[in-house]
């Protein structure tokens, strides 16, 4: 459950989230009302070190062609099942074309400079080439 608590000020309004066991509904004077959940975010920083951490030299190895795909791959992943459920959505569409064009690009080029990099980075992420 999320509890909603409104600050009312002449010249601010601010809304805060959080949990509690009960529903309490916000004053009727109300009329702006900001919901802020960050459990919603799919992709927060700690996830981005994690995948950075992972297939690339450091947690902070955002350059890495390897770090790159992974994190590509990643998004690819999540925009798919989103679109599995909103199959009407054609900007989403749109973007999880152009972001497995630029995955392939980067994987072409890690496959003409260092081609061991590559077949380990499809390994480990099990994409098919």
């Amino acid at each position: 459950m999320l509890k909603i608590i409104t600050l009312h000020d002449k010249r601010l309004e601010k809304s805060v989230v959080e949990p509690i066991k009960s529903v309490t509904f916000a004053p009727a004077f109300m009329h702006k009302t900001i919901f802020i959940n960050k459990s919603s975010m799919y992709l927060d920083q700690a996830k981005k070190q994690e995948i950075f951490g992972q297939y690339g030299k450091s947690n902070s190895d955002t350059g890495s062609a390897e770090s790159q795909i992974a994190l590509f791959s990643y998004r690819i992943s999540h925009l798919t099942e989103h679109l599995k459920k909103n199959r009407k959505d054609y900007n989403t569409e749109r973007s999880l074309t152009m972001l497995v064009g630029k995955r392939r690009r980067l994987l072409d080029y890690l496959y003409d400079r260092d081609i061991e990099r590559y077949r380990a980075i499809i390994k480990a992420l099990g994409l098919r080439r």
